[in-house]
């Protein structure tokens, strides 16, 4: 896994809605996700900016999935 995609926040929000999340707050330009498991993670959503292969993997842990089984529900 090389080559990690640069996402839009609008793209990963809508990953993380599919694997059941939903916006529980927003601090600031960062909205806070939820599952019914209570697993949570926080989406940066700046205007015009995208999501860095960095954070990508790191949103993926937080949620306690791999980034390839994250990328799955594009």
């Amino acid at each position: 896994m090389g080559n990690v995609p640069v996402l839009k926040p609008g793209e990963v929000i809508a990953i993380l809605a599919r694997l059941g999340f939903a916006e529980v707050r927003q601090r600031g330009s960062h909205k806070q996700f939820r599952d019914s498991n209570g697993r949570c993670t926080t989406v940066p959503f700046h205007q015009g900016r995208d999501i860095s292969p960095i954070l990508l993997r790191q949103i993926a842990k937080d949620i306690g999935l791999t980034l390839d089984e994250l990328l799955k529900h594009r």
